[in-house]
């Protein structure tokens, strides 16, 4: 509940964020906001990404936003009464960001240089299938639940003709966007293991602490990726852009505090093969930014598309009681 004294100081969004980070049953207003928050915020982040990448590399990009989000989020949690996390909890912690972030989130940003957005989203959308292929704990129920697994397929078929005839014919037949292809699906199997190690390994800290090491781990190893590829070398410094400035902000605050508490908050009380469904709907939204922010049209084909993609997701929810409750 909100206090009195946040509303007198203005700290609502920080109510809000405790209530995410702490509740153990959580109400249906918080996972709803939650889930927007993966929707919408990380479909806004392709954009985003973008713009940062056009005077920042990408793993050096990337290394400064995982680090600087979760050492806010550590500070912050840990001057408001949290404890500090063991040893075993900081290792468990650090190989799932490094899985998730790093190897996943990294592959996303890096892949971006050359690939159309469109091609990325449709790969990146095999997020929810590579979480019922690998999450073997669940396999009876996502294998008896017609309705799951229905869902599923829909929703990428829905993915496909979203971009289909887009710019991606002929693209394979360049060696670099075909390596690109592979290291972005490969990013995303990691992406998957590493939020089923989360999910299934937990640790003696909060969910804050963990996500804030998790960010701070991957924000480590991208930065040790970037000087070792010596990406420093490529920045000039003086000329980077407000564009690319402004970007970094927005991922900092929107893409990984708000985006990716919210998620592992919701790895905690959802099916994995429920909250990976963001990946269908980040397509739809990254389109409908594109028409909003650069004047793209938006053709019948998109439309139909996108009412196929939210029919695979809300099949998904609403599949048997099973699907929609936590362990």
């Amino acid at each position: 509940m909100v206090k009195p004294e946040d509303i007198q100081t203005g700290a609502l969004q920080h109510t809000i964020m405790s209530n995410i980070l702490v509740q153990k049953e959580p109400p249906k207003v918080l996972v709803l906001a939650a889930f927007a928050a993966l929707y919408i915020i990380w479909g806004s982040t392709y954009l985003a990404n973008l713009f940062a990448l056009k005077s920042i590399p990408p793993f050096l990009m990337a290394g400064i936003r995982f680090f600087t989000a979760g050492f806010i989020l550590l500070c912050y949690r840990l001057l408001n009464g949290d404890t500090s996390p063991t040893l075993p909890a900081i290792a468990k912690s650090s190989f799932s960001g490094v899985m998730m972030l790093f190897l996943g989130t990294g592959a996303v940003i890096w892949a971006e240089q050359y690939l159309p957005s469109g091609l990325t989203a449709i790969i990146v959308a095999t997020v929810p299938l590579w979480f019922v292929i690998m999450d073997k704990r669940e396999w009876k129920m996502y294998f008896s639940n017609k309705g799951v697994i229905i869902g599923l397929l829909i929703g990428f078929m829905g993915v496909l003709l979203l971009f289909a005839g887009r710019d991606s014919g002929n693209f394979f037949s360049n060696k670099m966007h075909l390596h690109s292809a592979l290291i972005l699906l490969g990013g995303s199997m990691c992406w998957a293991a590493g939020s089923l190690y989360s999910k299934y390994k937990p640790v003696a800290a909060s969910t804050a602490i963990k996500a804030a090491i998790q960010m701070m781990a991957a924000g480590i190893a991208s930065l040790l990726f970037a000087f070792i590829t010596k990406e420093q070398n490529q920045v000039e410094w003086q000329h980077i852009s407000w564009a690319s400035i402004n970007a970094m902000v927005y991922l900092i605050l929107m893409g990984s505090l708000v985006g990716y508490i919210s998620y592992i908050w919701l790895l905690s009380v959802r099916p994995p093969s429920l909250v990976g469904t963001y990946a269908y709907v980040n397509p739809v939204v990254a389109v409908f930014l594109g028409w909003l922010i650069v004047n793209e049209k938006i053709s019948t084909q998109q439309v139909i598309a996108l009412c196929i993609i939210l029919f695979g997701v809300l099949l998904v929810n609403f599949s048997k009681p099973a699907i929609v409750k936590g362990k």
